[in-house]
C-alpha cells in the first residue's frame, strides 16, 4: 500500500519551506524544472519522496493553472509519498509552523 499525503502553507516560500523541512528531516532537496509543474524541489529517502512546488503551475494557454484547484488560496504545497503509513513523518511536518495537512490517501 502507497500513501499519499498533501500539505499547504501560504506563510514559507517554497524555498523557505524547503529549508525547513531540510533542517528538520535531514534531507537534501533537489530543484526540478518541469514543463507541466514549473520549479519545484524534490527530496528521496529510504522512507519515500517530498516534493515542493507552487500552488500555481504553468498552463498550455500561457495563464498559470492550478495544481490543487481545490484549495485556490494556497501558494505552496507539500507532497508525500510513503510505501505505507509514516507517523513519524506526519508528526515531523505537522509540527512546522504554517503547514497544513491537507489531504491523505492510501492506495
Amino acid at each position: 500500500m502507497t500513501d499519499y499525503d498533501t500539505y499547504a502553507t501560504s506563510s514559507h516560500t517554497a524555498d523557505e519551506l524547503v529549508r525547513l523541512v531540510s533542517d528538520r528531516l535531514g534531507l537534501v532537496f533537489t530543484e526540478h524544472d518541469s514543463y507541466f509543474r514549473g520549479i519545484y524541489h524534490r527530496a528521496d529517502s529510504p522512507d519515500g519522496k517530498i516534493e515542493i512546488q507552487p500552488n500555481t503551475i504553468p498552463g498550455d494557454d500561457g495563464e498559470d493553472d492550478l495544481y490543487a484547484p481545490e484549495h485556490p488560496t494556497v501558494q505552496i504545497l507539500l507532497l508525500t509519498v510513503t510505501p505505507a503509513s509514516a507517523p513519524t513523518l506526519r508528526a515531523q511536518l505537522d509540527s512546522i509552523r504554517g503547514l497544513v495537512h491537507l489531504t491523505h490517501e492510501s492506495l
